[in-house]
């Protein structure tokens, strides 16, 4: 096929026309929560957009070296994956100067932040899982007495469960695997792979904070630790209608993410507002959502709030990186970073403006494959205490948007020592109260 002129101008120019194009994220060793180690990657010749309209994909295959790989549903957000010998970045330049495309980039890879940084877990307990220094910071024992999580469901977005542990016994709905495509999310591999076990520790975290609420598993990284941009948005979307039927009452309250990349995508912020139940904006590329493909969403959104979504900060200890989707600032989404025993920022974690707020994250104890106890440390391990904490607060009222549980949260949240970052008190935020004043040690 002749190429279009406006291709043929992004090959002369091939250098300035980086439009769409993200920073690298690392094949091999962890977590699109943190870590530098290593170069990140895209998915090789693969091509995320969001279209104005369903009506604008076809005449735009017709006119580019593209071939449709697989669709949103019914919405105009499509993978596509570049044919021939011509290079990702430059389709992007020439997409970018399509009126019909709102959004078009690369589809980076994710990982667990704790694997990217190699960072393994130690042997520990049952004992260690319930008498652990993070339920007495968060004063977890009082905010139990009024609220445990019941009819509050939970979508654990990691690399799997498993099914047979005595801490999520009778707490795991039905879930989906994504990266084997079937309905078994269990945990895949062995204790030498590096993300083994991380879903199932994640998943005992939300377990431990909201013991009656419903949690379900969905598995979006492999044994490694290692998924993509594309295969999350697809799990958001299942997250929030598991049977695809809008107008059945199935969908998470909450949503707890411990992985991401280093590279932001728009179609990641896109896909956290659909979620989320977030106005949408007529023309922004993000929010758009005028296309008759897009009213699945508005009727889940006029029957329910959307879903709160908590993500893991990362583990580079960078006051200047940034991880997404933690930092992409959607409505309703909230960035936790990792505390430490002495109430303060752990050594190893990510901070910022951008951060929402800590949770205890060093030295945390939960579920591991097997049957067993590991202690770990990591953004990850304090993603899913904050994600608890929200359940626990949808539980009193499932009215409440998203926005608002996350501003709960924060306002009620206490003083760490030595930074600017708040600890979430889950008491507080169940009774909606100030914090006690803590001390620094």
């Amino acid at each position: 096929m002749s190429l279009p002129t406006s291709l043929a101008r992004a090959l002369s120019l091939a250098a300035l026309l980086v439009v769409g194009a993200i920073a690298p994220a690392s094949a091999k060793g962890g977590g699109g929560a943190g870590g530098t180690s290593g170069k990140e990657t895209d998915i090789a010749g693969e091509v995320l957009v969001k279209l104005r309209t369903t009506g604008a994909l076809t005449p735009l295959l017709a006119k580019y070296p593209l071939t449709l790989v697989s669709r949103f549903g019914a919405r105009p957000i499509y993978k596509l994956k570049v044919a021939g010998v011509v290079r990702v970045k430059d389709v992007l330049g020439a997409l970018a100067l399509e009126p019909d495309v709102m959004i078009a980039e690369t589809n980076p890879t994710n990982r667990s932040p704790e694997a990217r940084r190699n960072m393994p877990w130690a042997i520990g307990t049952q004992g260690n899982y319930v008498a652990q220094w993070a339920p007495q910071a968060m004063h977890l024992a009082q905010a139990q007495h009024g609220a445990t999580g019941a009819g509050v469901r939970v979508a654990v977005l990691d690399t799997g469960v498993d099914h047979g542990h005595p801490a999520l016994a009778g707490r795991l709905l039905s879930g989906f695997d994504f990266v084997d495509g079937d309905n078994d999310p269990s945990e895949a591999g062995t204790s030498a792979n590096a993300g083994y076990g991380h879903g199932t520790h994640v998943a005992g975290l939300v377990a431990l904070v909201a013991p009656d609420a419903r949690i379900i598993p969905v598995r979006v990284l492999d044994a490694d630790g290692v998924g993509n941009a594309w295969v999350l948005a697809e799990a958001l979307l299942y997250a929030a209608d598991p049977d695809g039927n809008p107008a059945t009452d199935d969908g998470a309250h909450v949503i707890n993410i411990s992985l991401g990349s280093l590279a932001r995508t728009s179609i990641m912020g896109t896909i956290a507002q659909i979620i989320s139940c977030a106005p949408a904006v007529p023309g922004d590329p993000i929010s758009d959502r005028s296309d008759p493909g897009y009213n699945d969403d508005n009727t889940r959104c006029s029957l329910s709030n959307g879903a709160v979504v908590i993500a893991a900060a990362g583990n580079d200890a960078s006051g200047s990186l940034r991880e997404y989707p933690a930092a992409e600032g959607a409505y309703g989404l909230v960035s936790i970073a990792a505390s430490n025993r002495l109430g303060r920022l752990a050594s190893f974690s990510n901070s910022g403006t951008w951060i929402d707020m800590a949770a205890p994250g060093e030295g945390i104890t939960s579920s591991v494959p097997g049957g067993g106890y590991g202690t770990w440390n990591g953004t990850s391990m304090a993603s899913p205490l904050a994600a608890g904490t929200a359940a626990l607060v949808r539980s009193l009222n499932l009215g409440l948007l998203p926005k608002d549980v996350a501003r709960r949260i924060k306002r009620t949240a206490s003083t760490l020592c030595g930074t600017a970052l708040r600890q979430v008190d889950t008491a507080a935020a169940v009774a909606n109260i100030e914090p006690p004043s803590s001390s620094c040690r």
